[in-house]
């Protein structure tokens, strides 16, 4: 399927164009790849809530057949507000009742709930996936092709907007990424990102191809040991993607994080605490990216709205004095 731009409406939500117009999107844009995106993006993890989606009996033939038309709204509604950032997968399980426990529980619909919502898509709307973890393991090199595959024919695209590999385990990243490298030569892929990396992994990819996007967690008083990959992206000009930035410590089980200091924050800006973890993940510099995700309309709404929040010197000061994880 090639991209079609169905909805000259969506245009509007851009954040900016090649003339410089100014941004609707308070919290601004930044280029991933060739490609402008709004700041605050939104992450299908979390898509299916605590539904019958995210629930449903095992061996269920279509994941979508309840509760569709909820998350096809969701992910329009996403959309009509700005949205033009995509983060997915198809090994995505979906986790919403907080407390929760999984094995590996790849339900394969995420992106199948992507394509039937937003199909033909928007020329703006920018998709990223991620290929690496199966159920008994990370892929070998030789399988990341048919992931990818996977990945394409579940939105419906003939080319990848972006691809990261997420590694587990892995001393070099070499091997793995050189094979998403041969297929963005191949015109499957257009860019490439690195999730779950250190340091050294993103040295390594940069060897073989461009690294447009960093994914690694990272939050209010989590995951602070990855500061300095946030800023080496910076340094080099890629986006750093944070997850988990809302749920922190709560990891997969959600939630927003609880900590004092954020929810006095909040109080003091009249903002819930997941939109302050979201505005000083922004605040870490104009490279990184937020991709909250949510199976709530107003829950939504509020995170989008968290790009308007501007913190003190004094707040942040607080909140990056938070003792980290």
């Amino acid at each position: 399927m090639h991209r079609t731009d169905v909805n000259t409406d969506l245009a509007s939500t851009v954040a900016s164009d090649e003339a410089g117009r100014k941004s609707p999107n308070p919290a601004g844009s930044w280029r991933l790849g060739d490609q402008l995106v709004n700041r605050i993006g939104f992450g299908t993890k979390r898509l299916g809530g605590s539904g019958p989606i995210a629930h449903r009996p095992a061996g269920t033939p279509d994941a979508l057949a309840a509760g569709s038309e909820r998350v096809t709204a969701l992910l329009r509604q996403a959309v009509e507000l700005g949205v033009n950032h995509l983060d997915t997968a198809a090994f995505y399980p979906s986790y919403g009742r907080a407390g929760d426990k999984h094995g590996f529980d790849s339900v394969d619909w995420a992106n199948d709930a992507i394509r039937r919502a937003l199909a033909p898509y928007s020329d703006n709307l920018l998709i990223a996936t991620k290929v690496g973890p199966l159920e008994h393991g990370l892929a070998r090199p030789d399988q990341l092709r048919g992931l990818v595959e996977d990945n394409l024919r579940q939105l419906g695209l003939e080319t990848l907007d972006l691809v990261y590999l997420r590694q587990t385990g892995l001393t070099s990243v070499a091997e793995h990424f050189g094979i998403l490298a041969e297929l963005r030569e191949a015109g499957m892929i257009r860019h490439l990102g690195l999730s779950n990396v250190r340091g050294e992994h993103l040295a390594q990819a940069q060897e073989i191809a461009p690294v447009v996007a960093v994914q690694n967690r990272y939050g209010v008083g989590f995951g602070r040991v990855n500061d300095t990959m946030l800023a080496t992206c910076g340094a080099q000009g890629i986006a750093f993607v944070p997850f988990f930035a809302v749920t922190a410590t709560g990891r997969e089980e959600g939630g927003v994080a609880d900590s004092d200091p954020v929810v006095a924050i909040a109080r003091e800006h009249g903002a819930t605490p997941a939109q302050i973890r979201i505005a000083w993940t922004l605040a870490k510099g104009s490279h990184v990216l937020a991709i909250p995700g949510t199976s709530n309309p107003a829950h939504l709404a509020e995170n989008l709205a968290a790009g308007s929040i501007q913190l003190s010197a004094e707040q942040l000061a607080v909140l990056d004095a938070i003792p980290s994880d």
